[in-house]
């Protein structure tokens, strides 16, 4: 490459980088493909489930994880909840940095290495009345995390301490130790150690969260419920008072608010709603939401050999597949289209029975992911539009801050 070609590659970087220039414009000048933000519609999610959890007089802590983003969790904390979740580390971290001081780390942390960052983030939340707190299912892990805040401790010369919840397997068989006596045992040990403050239960089932029939999410909810019930009546026999049992995803959210068992909902994907959430079948009293996290994509292709078929610049590089294929956001019954798999780059369109019409070369289309949360972790903003997808405008660009934060 020479010189001259070399030097102005900085600036071509720059432009091709600077999604503030974006800001004002109309939606069509969003280049594809992107991952945008129905504000709208995003807005009306976050006054549903606050009012949801208010009305069941509930706390609402969102997990973060799913838009990785400090300002939407910032903007979540404004609307009423209490903080936020995340599952990694370095989510906490990142979440701390954009400003968000009161985040529960809702998953076990063994590594020292971690745990040490752990405890140093709980003294960086002191100065705005934050707080961290965190999930452990062992004894080796309570006394890992006692040592590293112990040792911050003595280095700061900050007696700084953090909330510790139990986390009980309820029907996920991931983490979490079994209800009753083993748990018991967990938070007897909690208590011996003076950076720990036992807080209370985490009672999470994501299974249940994908289960279709509200039948089944209703005997899947039930289960944890007792798992609850027996555990906090044991430590209740021990003198331990249980304050607080968190949990619940968007898909159950409305049974544990109604358990009266459950004074916390970790719910986060009602914020976006993907296809997979979409694809439960609701239940009345259930809150509804919308889709509000689009990828939009265009033609760049179109066949009539084979069977009529279009090819749009929307492969697996812009949305996650683990929860199935993205649908396609029809804006009438003519415009209906299958998404069907094309790789790394590319996603291929069929018409739906009854659908009279296939898109044009550099026909702009919208994407609903089958899961939000990793199609969020692989792009660097999400593009957020004021007045819908066909005549809107960019109002703002949300940074995936927590992008790639897997440690």
């Amino acid at each position: 490459m020479s010189s001259s070609a070399s030097a102005g590659m900085p600036d071509l970087q720059n432009a091709m980088n600077n999604d503030d220039d974006l800001i004002g414009q109309v939606v069509g000048a969003i280049d594809t493909p992107a991952l945008v933000v129905d504000l709208d519609a995003m807005e009306r999610n976050l006054a549903t489930m606050a009012a949801f959890a208010a009305e069941h007089k509930v706390r609402l802590r969102p997990h973060a994880k799913m838009h990785k983003s400090a300002e939407l969790a910032k903007l979540q904390m404004a609307s009423g909840a209490v903080g936020v979740c995340v599952q990694k580390t370095s989510e906490a971290e990142a979440m701390v940095a954009g400003g968000v001081y009161n985040v529960f780390i809702s998953n076990e942390v063994i590594s020292p290495f971690k745990l040490a960052r752990v405890a140093a983030l709980t003294r960086a939340v002191l100065p705005h009345g934050g707080k961290i707190a965190i999930c452990v299912d062992s004894l080796t892990g309570i006394a890992r995390l006692a040592a590293c805040m112990n040792e911050a401790r003595k280095a700061s010369g900050i007696a700084t301490a953090i909330d510790v919840f139990v986390e009980i397997n309820v029907g996920q068989n991931r983490c979490g130790v079994e209800p009753g006596a083993p748990a018991v045992l967990l938070a007897l040990e909690i208590r011996k150690h003076p950076a720990l403050n036992f807080a209370g239960l985490q009672a999470y089932h994501g299974k249940a969260q994908h289960l279709r029939s509200p039948l089944e999410r209703r005997a899947a909810i039930a289960q944890a419920i007792k798992a609850v019930v027996l555990t906090r009546a044991m430590m209740e026999v021990d003198g331990i008072k249980v304050g607080l049992v968190t949990g619940a995803g968007t898909g159950t959210a409305m049974l544990e608010a109604e358990s009266r068992v459950y004074g916390e909902l970790q719910a986060g994907s009602y914020l976006f709603m993907d296809a997979d959430y979409a694809a439960n079948h609701r239940e009345a009293g259930q809150p509804k939401f919308e889709h509000a996290l689009f990828v939009k994509t265009q033609v760049i292709s179109t066949h009539n050999g084979h069977g009529p078929y279009a090819v749009c610049d929307a492969g697996h590089k812009s949305h996650a597949i683990d929860s199935g294929l993205p649908m396609v956001h029809a804006f009438s019954s003519r415009s209906k289209l299958e998404y069907t798999n094309g790789g790394d780059e590319h996603g291929v369109l069929t018409p739906t029975e009854g659908s009279t019409r296939l898109p044009g070369l550099g026909s702009l289309l919208w994407l609903v992911p089958g899961h939000c949360d990793p199609t969020v972790n692989l792009h660097n903003v999400m593009i957020g539009v004021r007045g819908g997808l066909l005549k809107g405008v960019v109002e703002r660009i949300i940074r995936v801050d927590a992008r790639g934060a897997l440690s």
